[in-house]
């Protein structure tokens, strides 16, 4: 009988082998963060998107939705590329809170929107306007919907608010509604204070648009749900939100991982449709344009503002 010799198994090499893929999957996650921390978080983008809902014979309406800056004082990159958004010559600039980290930023930041003072504008506050960002455990973004704990230290929304409407001459929209003229049109506008804070109070600025205005847009800077219904129930024809960041990181195939609202994944960023038992609308959630400085990163998810043309609609 002829014994076939064995080969027992290498288990130094074994063990080698695992710690250098070991090795090279660290380095491809290090590679990837540094891309999404150091080139992609600053890779400030302007999307243009056409939405219908004009009555028949408007001429277009030139929208320029901004939303999530997180402006620190420190970030000229950021600054100068807001102050050349005046080029696209806007009828009307929306702006949906989560404006300033620290109220270190406020000259800086005004400086900047200058430019876009000679638009029409308004605005609400997102949660993270009332208290500066805290460090947070990482495994806690990951979370479907963390409940809001403002821990950080208070900002001075007060003060922003009165310098963006007396310095820029925009109009705040926090739970309350009015009719401004822009591109033509007259507009209802309605806006509410941050739902992901509990502060929205949709029954104050409740109703159909006011009589004459040619299109109806609600601002929400977290797009919850029960803010949604509530402004389609009311017949708005376009509500603006930010907020998710568009899921900050997003990976192929499967989209945003987390979005911190009751909105569904699919729909943390860009142009969607709402649609309720009571209602419809289109939503816009804006990407936006920074992050907390303590989760620097961006993947799959560009920095962004969005150029939306508002058009007729079909027959």
């Amino acid at each position: 009988m002829v014994v076939e010799p064995r080969e027992e198994p290498v288990v130094g090499g074994q063990r080698g082998a695992v710690r250098t893929m070991a090795g090279v999957t660290a380095a491809a996650g290090s590679a990837v963060l540094a891309y999404g921390a150091l080139y992609e978080r600053t890779a400030y983008t302007l999307r243009r998107v056409a939405v219908p809902g004009l009555p028949a014979g408007a001429r277009p309406l030139r929208l320029l939705h901004l939303s999530d800056l997180h402006v620190t004082v420190r970030q000229r990159g950021k600054l100068a590329w807001l102050a050349d958004l005046a080029r696209v010559v806007p009828d009307l600039v929306t702006l949906t809170g989560d404006i300033l980290c620290a109220d270190d930023a406020r000259g800086p930041l005004l400086t900047a929107l200058e430019p876009l003072a000679s638009f029409p504008g308004v605005f609400v506050p997102g949660n993270n306007d009332y208290s500066a960002p805290t460090l947070r455990s990482p495994h806690r973004y990951l979370r479907a919907h963390v409940r809001a704990d403002p821990r950080g230290e208070p900002l001075d929304w007060p003060g922003l608010a009165k310098e963006l409407t007396a310095g820029l001459g925009w109009t705040e929209l926090t739970n309350t509604r009015g009719v401004i003229a822009a591109g033509g049109l007259r507009i209802d506008l309605r806006g509410v204070d941050d739902a992901h804070l509990g502060r929205d109070r949709a029954e104050l600025v409740a109703g159909p648009p006011q009589a004459g205005t040619d299109l109806a847009i609600g601002l929400s800077h977290t797009p919850e749900p029960r803010v949604l219904d509530a402004f389609a129930a009311d017949g708005v024809g376009l509500v603006l939100s930010g907020h998710t960041h568009g899921g900050q990181i997003r990976l192929p195939g499967i989209g945003a991982l987390v979005g911190n609202c009751g909105l569904e994944r699919s729909r943390l960023r860009g142009l969607s449709r709402h649609e309720t038992a009571s209602g419809s609308c289109w939503l816009h959630v804006s990407p936006g344009l920074g992050t907390s400085p303590f989760a620097p990163v961006r993947l799959g998810c560009r920095p962004e503002a969005t150029l939306l043309t508002l058009l007729p609609a079909g027959p």
